[in-house]
């Protein structure tokens, strides 16, 4: 199937998911995970119609913005960010979706605040408390959210969260709902700098199931482009 059966495709699936959840489809936004994926391709999931354009890896980020690939959509990134290549994509991307530590946070908001401009983040959760992740702990959200607040060049915008690996879609539902739980639950408390507009969670597997426990942004890579060969990257 080309890139836009797919995208229609994963338009169906996400429409019906809604619906039977009692949802509006129109609020749910589909980024494509579009790592490892040249210019040309994801210009063709663009014209597709996908909402949002999501990267992982900054190197591979600059390099695709400066052949024009993300034209037509807006830019997130989704993947793990290091501090150190923060300044190359504060003011790039709309929205970064990890932010996982307060170290972290700081240095969004240094580096948005030197260049007069506000960074929208996403706290990533690491709902599955595993060691081989990153993010806060969901205890800890409350308390994050108040130390964000004073930061005043960073604005919180949600939630992020990428359960446990898992056989089957529907093992990662209750991992999905207790995100929903948080996410309403600190989106009822106002601090400074903080909206609670979006829930990231679900990818290509289990997006379906996501999108019944409340999601509103799903990253979607390989239903739409295909399986990656990560053998021969095909960006460059």
């Amino acid at each position: 199937m080309s890139i836009a059966e797919n995208v229609a495709a994963v338009r169906a699936n996400m429409a019906a998911a809604a619906r039977a959840a009692g949802r509006d489809p129109a609020e749910i936004r589909l980024v494509a995970a579009t790592k490892m994926n040249d210019a040309e391709r994801v210009r063709e999931a663009i014209a597709a119609g996908v909402d949002i354009c999501g990267e992982n890896r900054v190197q591979e980020m600059l390099e695709k913005q400066r052949q024009g690939a993300y034209e037509g959509a807006p830019l997130h990134f989704i993947g793990h960010l290091q501090k150190n290549k923060v300044k190359q994509v504060v003011g790039l991307a709309a929205l970064i979706h990890g932010a996982d530590s307060r170290e972290l946070l700081e240095v969004i908001s240094r580096t948005a605040a030197a260049r007069g401009l506000v960074q929208d983040v996403l706290l990533e959760v690491n709902v599955g408390g595993e060691a081989s992740k990153s993010g806060f702990r969901e205890e800890e959200i409350p308390a994050v959210l108040e130390f964000a607040s004073a930061l005043p060049a960073l604005r919180v915008r949600g939630l992020m969260a990428i359960p446990p690996i898992c056989d089957f879609p529907e093992e990662n539902r209750p991992f999905f709902c207790r995100m929903q739980k948080l996410f309403v639950d600190n989106g009822e408390k106002k601090y400074d700098n903080v909206s609670m507009d979006f829930l990231s969670m679900g990818m290509s597997g289990d997006y379906t199931e996501a999108i019944a426990c409340g999601a509103n942004l799903v990253r979607v890579g390989t239903a739409i482009f295909g399986a990656r060969n990560y053998q021969k990257p095909n960006f460059l």
